[in-house]
């Protein structure tokens, strides 16, 4: 699905989407319609830009995860400054790309968000992990693995905890397999059934998790 108060902007995205081979099961100008009509059209990635004239594209990403808990949106923003990106992630955007970015990348990052990886415009991603450790290192945040409530997390095996680490400095599952030797499949696998047993959502939700127990060290 794609989100755009600008009708060439979201027509010409669709059209690239589709002669890539994507099924674009609904476009929409204004964040509250996008809502409603994503709860009918339950689509598996929406591709959402940060300003639309009624409400902002923060509150379309709280209104999307409330009614498709699964849903991955893919902010496609002018704005590239670190506060816009940072509430986006916060209110559950699993990646973040420019306008400037290429078609080629554009449409990578649509393939690498329906496959669960979060994907950002190069220099954005450290700005995100930066944040998480910021927000890890504050007194209060649980760090310890073996303590408090962290004892009760589910268990890893020692090969979804190497993953998660990988994942915590940021690696692409592309660098991650070629980092641990495994396939690009099966890295996948690794961070699905990871996600699964964390209950948590998206890859976002899941670097998060893992600084806080410091395994990005």
């Amino acid at each position: 699905m794609v989100v755009d108060d600008h009708p060439m902007w979201r027509e010409g995205v669709a059209r690239d989407l589709t002669e890539a081979g994507f099924l674009v099961v609904a476009t929409s100008g204004e964040g509250r319609q996008a809502v409603r009509v994503a709860a009918a059209a339950r689509p598996d990635v929406v591709v959402l830009d940060l300003q639309l004239p009624d409400i902002s594209g923060v509150e379309v990403i709280l209104g999307l995860r409330a009614a498709l808990p699964d849903v991955r949106v893919l902010m496609l923003s002018a704005s590239g400054e670190q506060q816009s990106v940072l509430d986006a992630v916060k209110a559950g955007a699993t990646g973040y790309l420019v306008k400037s970015t290429a078609p080629a990348e554009f449409l990578d990052a649509v393939r690498r968000t329906a496959a669960g990886e979060a994907v950002f415009t190069p220099g954005l991603a450290g700005l995100v992990l930066g944040e998480y450790r910021r927000l890890a290192a504050r007194p209060g945040q649980p760090t310890d693995p073996a303590g408090g409530a962290q004892s009760a997390a589910p268990r890893l095996t020692e090969r979804e905890t190497e993953v998660l680490r990988q994942v915590a400095r940021g690696l692409s599952y592309k660098q991650i397999a070629q980092r641990l030797g495994l396939s690009h499949r099966t890295v996948q696998n690794h961070v699905q059934n990871t996600l699964g047993k964390l209950q948590l959502h998206n890859r976002v939700e899941l670097t998060r998790y893992a600084i806080e127990r410091g395994l990005d060290d």
